[in-house]
Parts: C-alpha cells; structure tokens; sequence
C-alpha cells in the first residue's frame, strides 16, 4: 500500500511548527513546555504508525525544471530510524523535563530538540538526494546550536564549531557525490534526476536501474570516486576514524542531547545512509565473503573505527566520555556490518542500529542520572552507587551488558551477526584477509572491558567523599527503564527463539529492514536470532571475547594508564586537528581584514569580481558564445588593444586628475564610434553618414579638450558636450524619443556635477597605481561580462508583449510608436507603479520622522 502523502508531510512538517510554537508556548507553561515536546514528539510517532503496512513513495514538485521534488519514500529502514527519532524523542523529551530545571535557554532548547527531530525525519524519508542533502544539513545546523547550548562555556562553543565544520565539510563531500550520481543518471537511464527511490526513471527504482547506475559509473570511472565522497559524507555524520574527534567534545551539551542526538538519531545519519546506498553499490550476486570495493571501503573502515574507539573508551576518565567513543565504536559495528557483502551484512547493521540505539540511549541517560544526582561524572570519584540507586544500577547493568555483547542481551545477537560475516569473510578469502575476524574479536575484547566498567559505577566499592547520592524523579527515571526494557524484550525473544517459541513482530519489522538495505530485486528471507545451539566458529569468537575480556579486566587501571600515555602529540588526531586550524587562523584574520575592512568600494568590489567571475565560468562550462556582427567583431579588438594601451600609460604617467577624466572621456568617444560605425556599415545609408561622422568626429574631440581642460568646471562643460554629440547621434539614427532622453540626463547631470563640484576638495591625493591597475583591470572584465551577458540574452527573438502589441492592430490609439500607445492605452499600470512608488517614499519620511522623535538619529 502506497503512503498517504498528507501523513508523511504532517509528520515531518509538525516538529518544525511545534518549534515555531515554543517561545509562545513557554511564556504559558514555563519549564512543563518540556511536556508539549514531549506531546509533540508523541504525536509523530502516532503518525509512523500509521504508515506501518505501507511501502513506496509520495511527494510534491519542489523545482520542476531541475526535476527535484519533495519526494518521500517508506520502507523497513526509514520507518527504523524515524521510529527512533520519534520513540526516544518521547523518551528524551520527557527526561528533559526533569534535568533542565533551573538551566538557562530552555525555549530555545526545546524548539532546537524539535526542529532536530524534523530534521532527522525529514533525513530517514527522503527519497530525493536534494531533499536528503538539505534536511542533512540542518541537523547539522541544530545539532551546533544543541552543542553549544551553554554559550557562556568556551568548550561548549569549541564544541559547537568543531561538530559543525566536520560534519558540514562531510555533508558538501556528499554532494559533489550526488551531483556525480545526478550527471551519470542521464546515461544510465536515459534522462537526469535526483531520484534515488520513487518511480520507475529512480536510480533504485528496479534492479536494472542500479545495475545500469552501477555499469554507468564503472564505465566513466567514477564508481570509486562517487564511493568515497558519498563515504566521507557518511564517516563525518557518523564519527568514523579520523573523523570521529568531534563526538568526544560534543558531550558539552546537555546530558540530554547527547543521548537524543549521538546514541539514536544524528550519528545515525551516517550509517543510515550506508545501508541506504548499499543496494545501489553492491551488486545482486555479491555472497558473503565476496571482496568488492564496497566492502573493502567500508568493512575496512567500520573495523578500524570500532577497534580505535574502543581503545579510546579504555582511556576515558569521565563518563560522558566513555560513552561517546563507544558510540563512534558501534557505529563502526554497525558501517563494517553494512560493509560485509550478501545478507549476513545487511542483517549485522540493521540489527544493530536498532540495538545500539537502545542500550545507548539508556546509558546516556543513566550518565545523566549519575551526573545530576551525584555531582560529579569522573570515573574515578564514582563507586558503589547501588546502595543509593538500585532501580537506575538494574536498568544500567541490562543496557551495559548488551553493549559488552554478553549473551542473552540485545547486543550479542547483532555482534554474533558481526563475527559470523567476518568470519565468512576471512574463511573466503584466505590469507591476509583472517585479520578481518582477528581485528573483530580484539575491538570486542575492549568493547567489553569498558562496558564492565561503567557497570562498576554501580557495583564497586563507593568512595568515602561521594556521600549519599538520591534517587531521581520520576520523569528522570521512567524514560530509561522504559529503553532498557524494550532492550530486555529483544534478548528475551532471543531466548524464546532458541526454544523455538518465535515473537512475530520484531523479528518482521527488522526483517523488513533487512531487506530495505539488500540489492534492488533480491528476495526477502525470513529474519530470526538465537543462542547458539551448535559449536560455530563464530560463536567461539564470541566466547573468546568474553574469556579475554573477564581475564583482562582486573588489568584495566593498567591498560587505562598505559593507553593514556601514548596519546600525546601526533598520535591524537585532535593534536591535527587544532594545530590546522590554529594554523589557518592568521590567513583567515588577514583575509578578514581585506574583504571586510568596512570600506563600501572592497565589498563592491569583491561582490562585482565574484558576479563577473562566477558568469564566465558559468558561459566557459556551458559552452556558449556571443553572436558578433561581422563590422563590430573586426572592430572590438582594435578597441580593447586601444583602451589597455591608453590605460596603462595612465598608470604609470604622473597623470593628473584632469588628464584621468580625459582619457576616460577619449575612450567613451572611441567606444561610441566603433559602435556607430558598426551601424553605419549597416543600417545607415551612404546620404546620411557624413553628417554622423561628423557628429561622432566632434564628440572626439570634446574629448579630447576635456584633458586639457584646466580646472574641473571645464572639464565637465567640455565633457557634456560629448554627450549632446551622443544625442544627436541618435537624432540621425531616427531615435527621437532617446535622444530626448540623453538630453534630458545629460542637463541634469551637467547641473548636478556643477552643484557637486564646489564643495570637492581641489587635491584627491595620489593614485595608488597598484590599486588603480586591479580597478581598471576589474572594470574591464565587468564591462566584458555585461557585454557578453546582452549579446547572449539578446540573440534570440522570443515572444514578448511589445511584440505582441506590434503585431496586433490599434487602430483607436491613433499612434504608430509602440511605446506611445502603451503609455496610452496602459496607463493605469504606469500610474499604479507611480503610486507605489511615491507610497514607499511616504513611508520612509513618516518612518524618519518617527525615529527622529525617539532619538534614532543618534
């Protein structure tokens, strides 16, 4: 059944009006606004419901020309993750109610939380690359202002700045990609677009769709370049080695945040987009342990990333902290898992985002817990806290034990999904390639380790200086039991299955998107998960883990210490990270200085150079040229060598002012009569070009007497002429009507420059040659652009109203001018934009004169 349309804009529409309604909401409701987000994010997922049994997808055009739509597309894996954003969401938002009281910026918070979660629904819906690249990058916009929601802290907004430069770099990355996947779209399928699901010109619209996008790719040899952007995009939303620096430090924000943004949703983003584009790059008879270049990218990396970070969770000294490398580590799970080719693959990631979502969230919050209740979130002051909090210590040890991967909670069934697809993997392949199960079990061993210690946080000894910690309230408490036990009903069914008693709807939905994440047309196969009935490598690989993790954890201090010891100095990629942007910040304070130094003429002048810029190229890359006519195509070269000649023995003349304005006026003259000897050759008769040569000969030499003028006044009275010769011109060229229009301008500013001219200074000061020679050289290319730009726009004929109105016959009107029957016949809309005008001008002398009274004239 296809989506209601209706449903899917309300669903992704409705966070954003409930942020719209906050600030009014609060003033109402105070800190329980907490409790109208929640309501909000409760509504949502009434509407995920409703699109459960549905498939395919809706939407509205957006930009018909460029054929990008609001296009929405349901499937297993997008109603995953927007279950995600809206069920924790509730959870979040709920909690939030509790841990924000007395914190300062709650509107804001709160309105950030909810456009957040559109963001993120918008994200796991789009089924446009426009769509999802613009919904992408603002939860990378909302997740900066969550980050930095303590803007009073100097980490915070460090914070801030890092997520936001990492992830938006990693977003426009994706974009080259989609721009590539968009240009290759027109081979492959026979016409352009942006469509990654919906309708049979998709690029995943059938399976002979990706496989031609796929061939298309190889053949233009793109395929690995549109992979790695794509993957770049993907490693920085998700924080994959060595991009993962900015999750660690984006644990400034509220406790919260972090279990909303960087456990169930935003960091999600990236491996969702994984598992999204794995059909359109793994082809339909890729087996496990099949060697493409997709897996050898993203298993590679998804490994790297889970064993590094699980080696960093070891060294972390708040709890906070802990958690977030561990984060970095399960989305590494989660990216090799998707990496792995044919369906133990897909079954590891998916499995796993839904696992990982649950039994993080709920430790982010126990964290939050910790932290509020007992003052401190450092490890090392932490200890005992069961005999103060022993509902939070029994719902922290389901979530931890699932993150260690011990059976039967949620977290071992997709680990054991993991080990099982590297051990195919390895057995496949031979070789070098064993180091692929090696490297899974040896993360794991640190996975678990750190997993057992923030358990420990519970059931260790408690320190004598923590005092009595007490229990939170309830909308603190309720959202985590409520996570870990939807995490407990997952290793439950788990059991349940080994006896062959199977739970249905769990193992369907996620079965669901398992299938959502294979190739294009591959039969969907029945989901379930067990404990192992039957020695299996992999199962032995999963004892191994826990054997060699309970053997080294009374050696954590140790290990702990020693890791610690060797992050100093280039080992830390932080250490590369702040030392380039240190680097880059005297080039950017210097370039700042330059292009924003508060002068008028530098932003004119870096805003006309970029225009002037930006359309050549645009001219250059479309390939497009201007039609010349044949006289003024011979004559515009002798022009240009005659202006940079005059124009470089100007600079580097001890030139005077005066002497300046002539050369400018001579050039106007030489440009004029090119021009009019262009029309000439033409247009013009042989009986009446003596007249305009003589006209024209005249305006050359009014500008030739401007540069002897001796004063400004002179100059100016000489340099009208030249005008009155331009408007005789077009006398003897049958334009009356602008030849009164050159007179009239030409008076007026006649009359003007005279006004002006007394109250000039009589010295301007020297020329800066240098900058005289890149404004010269700016009005060049500016001139040519804008020349080019009407040769271009004027080449062809296309329908307009004055040839409309040529064309038909008004006889009433009484006049043959076009323009005078227009302004006739259509005088009421003259009149109109006349009045609106003089409306606009009222308006901003009643507004000066307001201000004048309230002392805006200060």
């Amino acid at each position: 059944m296809t989506p209601d349309l209706a449903v899917l804009l309300a669903l992704v529409g409705l966070p954003f009006l409930g942020a719209a309604a906050v600030p009014v909401v609060y003033r109402g409701l105070g800190e329980r606004t907490a409790y109208f987000a929640a309501a909000v994010a409760l509504v949502c997922l009434g509407l995920v419901s409703q699109l459960y049994g549905t498939h395919g997808a809706a939407g509205v055009e957006w930009i018909p020309t460029l054929d990008v739509s609001l296009r929405f597309y349901v499937d297993g894996l997008s109603l995953l993750i927007a279950t995600l954003a809206t069920g924790v969401g509730v959870a979040i938002l709920t909690y939030s109610g509790g841990y924000m009281h007395g914190e300062p910026g709650q509107p804001k918070y709160y309105a950030t939380l909810l456009a957040f979660m559109g963001s993120m629904l918008g994200v796991a819906l789009a089924a446009d690359l426009i769509t999802l690249f613009l919904f992408w990058e603002l939860t990378s916009l909302t997740s900066f202002l969550l980050i930095g929601h303590y803007t009073d802290q100097d980490s915070s907004q460090y914070a801030a700045r890092k997520s936001m430069l990492i992830t938006v770099a990693g977003g426009l990355f994706m974009l080259v990609g989609f721009v590539i996947l968009h240009t290759v779209s027109a081979d492959a399928l026979g016409q352009a677009t942006w469509a990654l699901f919906g309708g049979e010109n998709a690029m995943l619209g059938s399976a002979e769709n990706a496989e031609a996008m796929r061939a298309a790719m190889e053949e233009q040899g793109v395929f690995w370049l549109v992979l790695a952007l794509v993957g770049v995009g993907a490693a920085a939303k998700s924080a994959q080695v060595p991009l993962h620096i900015w999750l660690p430090n984006a644990m400034e924000a509220p406790t919260p945040v972090s279990a909303f943004l960087h456990s169930a949703t935003m960091v999600k983003a990236g491996v969702y987009l994984v598992g999204r584009v794995r059909p359109l790059f793994l082809p339909e008879g890729a087996h496990p342990g099949s060697l493409e270049l997709w897996t050898l990218a993203f298993a590679s990396l998804g490994l790297l990333t889970m064993t590094v970070t699980a080696i960093l969770a070891v060294s972390a000294t708040d709890i906070k902290e802990l958690l977030a490398y561990s984060t970095a580590s399960h989305l590494g799970l989660i990216v090799a898992g998707f990496g792995f080719a044919g369906h133990l693959g897909a079954e590891t990631g998916a499995f796993h985002i839904l696992n990982h979502a649950l039994f993080k969230a709920t430790l982010f919050l126990v964290a939050g817990i910790i932290a509020h209740e007992a003052g401190t979130r450092k490890i090392a002051e932490l200890g005992g806290l069961r005999e103060d909090l022993p509902v939070t210590a029994v719902i922290a040890a389901v979530a931890a034990l699932g993150m260690a991967g011990v059976p039967p909670f949620n977290g071992f069934y997709s680990k054991e999904f993991l080990f099982h697809a590297a051990w195919e993997t390895g057995a496949a392949s031979g070789g070098i390639y064993w180091l692929i199960p090696a490297v899974a079990v040896f993360g794991s061993v640190f996975t678990f380790l750190y997993s057992i210690r923030f358990l420990m946080l519970f059931f260790g000894e408690k320190p004598d200086e923590l005092g009595h910690v007490h229990s939170p309230p309830l909308p603190m408490l309720a959202p985590p039991a409520v996570l870990a036990t939807l995490a407990g009903v997952v290793g439950v069914v788990g059991i349940t299955s080994t006896f062959g008693v199977h739970l249905g709807p769990l193992n369907h939905f996620v079965g669901e998107v398992i299938h959502a994440v294979e190739p294009v047309g591959a039969e969907g196969e029945a989901f379930s998960y067990y404990l192992p009935t039957s020695p299996k490598p992999w199962a032995g690989m999963s004892a191994l883990t826990i054997v060699l993790g309970v053997a080294a954890y009374p050696q954590y201090d140790r290990l702990h210490d020693g890791i610690r010891s060797l992050l100093r100095g280039p080992v830390r990629a932080n250490w590369w990270y702040d030392n380039g942007t240190e680097a880059l910040n005297p080039g950017s304070d210097r370039l700042r200085g330059l292009v924003q130094n508060g002068l008028l003429r530098t932003y004119a002048t870096w805003t006309v150079a970029a225009f002037a810029t930006l359309t050549i190229l645009g001219y250059v890359t479309a390939g497009v040229s201007p039609d010349l006519p044949t006289s003024l195509g011979s004559a515009l070269p002798l022009v240009l060598v005659g202006t940079v000649l005059v124009v470089t023995a100007v600079l580097f003349s001890n030139a005077s002012l005066e002497t300046a304005t002539g050369v400018a006026g001579v050039l106007v003259a030489a440009v004029v009569a090119v021009f009019a000897w262009a029309v000439l050759l033409q247009d013009v008769s042989l009986t009446t070009s003596v007249p305009v040569v003589l006209v024209l000969s005249l305006a050359v030499v009014a500008a030739l007497a401007v540069s002897r003028a001796p004063s400004h006044i002179a100059g100016v009275l000489t340099l009208s002429i030249l005008g009155f010769m331009v408007a005789i011109f077009f006398i003897l060229a049958n334009a009356p009507d602008l030849a009164l229009t050159q007179l009239v301008v030409e008076t007026l500013v006649l009359v003007i420059f005279l006004l002006v001219l007394d109250k000039l200074p009589a010295f301007y000061g020297r020329w800066d040659r240098m900058r005289v020679l890149r404004d010269g050289a700016l009005s060049l290319v500016v001139g040519a652009t804008v020349f080019v730009t009407v040769l271009l726009t004027t080449a062809d004929k296309p329908d307009t109203i004055a040839t409309t109105l040529a064309a038909a016959s008004y006889p009433e009107a009484g006049g043959t001018n076009i323009v005078n029957v227009i302004l006739v016949d259509f005088r009421a809309f003259d009149t109109m934009g006349e009045i609106a005008v003089v409306a606009m001008a009222a308006l901003s002398v009643v507004t000066l004169v307001a201000l004048r009274e309230r002392g805006g004239t200060e």
